[in-house]
């Protein structure tokens, strides 16, 4: 499977393996070597996936153990925190129908000497389900107060930041005012591409080499739709074509396929 499925580079395909595949997440090591190896069955040089893991352990997401000449990695709380909140937003993406109700408009003018804090809040803001509107503002289409005031506490830049619910005027063409912050043809294409790729493994058994390059393509193309998909209410806006089929798509083959690529996860990186 080449590598360029996998967009977001070797430190995002990380976390999607170990959101996918460590478990406990709070006690389980897994072999550096281990790692390295799965790394290159999807696509990765052994320099790329070392290059990667060492700056997920500066960047305090993953905690390095040293047993003699062994290394072992583990998650640390705060890539557990993560990984939840992840969970919650690609599980519950496309489940329910949202009804329509408050809107949340964020508006930040975080200082350029504080870059690394404002390339983070536009990353969870993004997952969040917000769009930029226009410089330094952000807007989502749901009640979002509660996560941003939150995150802006976590960033330590609640100063920088103004928050706002309202709703949209009646007199609104909501479609078009979202399209500004949101780009809904490419996202319903995106949605149809991904029953394309993935459609043909229904019903099938692969080996489990083959389920888990399968599942984690899967769950890694799936998971950049929260930070797409603004789950605008149905009300207002009808959902993106494909859509629900992509959602019934991803859970039956994440439920299908995830014993055969947990053993292969395993065996890999047992050590």
């Amino acid at each position: 499977m080449p590598g360029d499925a996998f967009e977001a580079g070797p430190q995002e395909l990380v976390m999607t393996l170990l959101g996918s595949y460590v478990h406990p997440r709070e006690t389980r090591r897994v072999w550096s070597g281990g790692l390295v190896a799965v790394l290159a069955e999807l696509g990765f040089s052994d320099g790329a996936a070392r290059i990667a893991l060492t700056r997920l352990v500066r960047r305090g997401l993953l905690q390095r153990h040293r047993e003699g000449r062994t290394v072992h990695y583990s998650l640390t709380q705060r890539t557990v925190a993560l990984l939840a909140d992840g969970d919650h937003r690609i599980f519950s993406l496309g489940r329910r129908e949202r009804a329509a109700g408050e809107w949340t408009v964020l508006w930040q003018n975080i200082p350029e000497s504080r870059r690394q804090a404002r390339e983070r809040l536009v990353r969870r803001l993004r997952f969040l389900g917000f769009g930029p509107y226009s410089d330094g503002t952000w807007i989502a289409p749901h009640d979002r107060e509660a996560e941003v005031v939150a995150l802006l506490d976590e960033l330590d830049v609640t100063e920088h930041a103004g928050l706002l619910l309202g709703r949209p005027s009646a007199a609104l063409d909501v479609r078009r005012f979202a399209g500004r912050a949101w780009d809904l043809d490419d996202l319903a294409a995106r949605y149809a591409a991904f029953v394309g790729q993935f459609g043909g493994y229904a019903g099938r058994e692969p080996p489990d080499a083959e389920a888990f390059a399968v599942r984690t393509r899967l769950v890694h193309t799936f998971r950049m739709f929260p930070s797409l998909d603004p789950e605008l209410p149905a009300g207002l806006v009808p959902a993106p074509d494909c859509r629900a089929a992509a959602v019934e798509l991803f859970h039956d083959l994440y439920t299908a396929l995830a014993d055969p690529a947990q053993r292969h996860f395993d065996e890999v990186t047992k050590g």
